[in-house]
């Protein structure tokens, strides 16, 4: 059996403490080779040059360059995998999320304090994040156009409120922004759309504003009980998972501080089971980009309860991992492109 070539890596952070910690928590596995590191994005682009990284991670607040100016342009002249090393504040959080959008990959928190120990604890997530980021797609930036956010519901879209229809979508890795073009695609009155999308605690707040203000609809962190209505999206908030409950002809979100599931808290396999259980066929599931097999099963089930169900193409996947296990499981009926998603479930949702 042929050995696979490591995935190289350049480290690019301004901290001397961290280029060393990351260069020793990545060079532990022998499928990472680390090229390189550099204190800041112009010394970066002199190595990226020379020893043509196949992933970079990337701090953003960083001396001599923005960390997100160097990102775009590295995104339209020299796309590369990204994965953000970033601090778990809500500025942090917010520049992530631009980052996300400018084509970054992924991203882990650098922790608040006694970073050396901490980013330790997330040796292994780092690593499988940086080796998923050697086989994603990306994009130089502007390939993708963008639509401007619909203003009112057009003569297709009227009778959605008294559609009784539930939409559940889960993404991961490349989600964020996967989410984005879904949401921006719906229409101000679209059934209800509830939302899993693995993010640390500190950064769904900040998630949730940017989707609202791309979108039509009102997108808002999920309350314990509240009513799930027409018109709204909602996400779990941070660090909790989101499950619907019937609640006699309505129903309800259950936010709750329970056990991970797959590793992951919020799972989008803990939303879809409780969706598949709650609105059985009034139901519509989409499974997005992102890696590993959270939310396989949990679409399975809402098929088996008569829910058609979606999956995004590998070709418009960051990464197919949550949507490649989803249509091997056979819990997908339909598997298509991410810019067709929206419009789809808006079909379904009429019929």
């Amino acid at each position: 059996m042929m050995l696979q070539t490591p995935c190289r890596v350049l480290i690019v952070d301004d901290s001397a403490v961290v280029r060393q910690v990351l260069t020793e928590i990545l060079s532990a596995d022998p499928a990472i080779e680390v090229v390189g590191t550099a204190a800041d994005p112009l010394l970066a682009r002199e190595k990226i040059k020379r020893l043509n990284p196949d992933v970079l991670t990337l701090d953003v607040e960083m001396p001599r360059m923005d960390g997100l100016a160097f990102l775009e342009n590295l995104m339209r002249l020299h796309p590369l995998p990204v994965v953000m090393v970033s601090s778990l504040t809500e500025r942090g959080a917010d520049t992530t999320l631009q980052a996300l959008a400018l084509g970054a990959v992924d991203f882990v928190s650098k922790p608040k304090f006694d970073v050396a120990r901490g980013l330790d604890a997330y040796a292994e997530e780092i690593r499988d994040k940086v080796k998923m980021a050697a086989r994603s797609r990306v994009r130089a930036i502007g390939t993708a156009p963008r639509r401007p956010p619909p203003q009112a519901a057009s003569p297709a879209h009227i009778g959605f409120r008294t559609t009784d229809r539930l939409i559940a979508i889960g993404a991961s890795a490349g989600g964020t922004e996967a989410l984005r073009v879904v949401l921006e695609a719906m229409p101000a009155d679209a059934p209800a759309i509830v939302m899993t999308q693995h993010l640390p605690a500190s950064f769904s707040t900040a998630f949730a504003e940017r989707l609202d203000r791309h979108s039509a609809m009102s997108v808002r962190e999920a309350s314990d009980g509240e009513a799930i209505l027409p018109g709204h999206a909602y996400l779990p908030a941070g660090g909790r998972h989101l499950r619907v409950i019937r609640d006699g002809a309505r129903w309800r979100c259950r936010v709750d501080d329970s056990v991970p599931v797959n590793l992951h808290k919020p799972a989008v396999d803990v939303l879809f089971r409780s969706v598949a259980s709650s609105a059985g066929a009034n139901a519509i599931g989409a499974i997005l980009t992102g890696m590993g097999e959270d939310g396989a099963r949990g679409l399975l089930e809402m098929k088996q309860a008569g829910a058609p169900t979606l999956a995004q193409d590998e070709a418009s996947s960051v990464v197919w991992g949550m949507p490649g296990s989803a249509v091997r499981l056979g819990a997908a009926d339909e598997v298509i492109a991410l810019d067709r998603i929206a419009e789809r479930i808006l079909a379904l949702a009429r019929s």
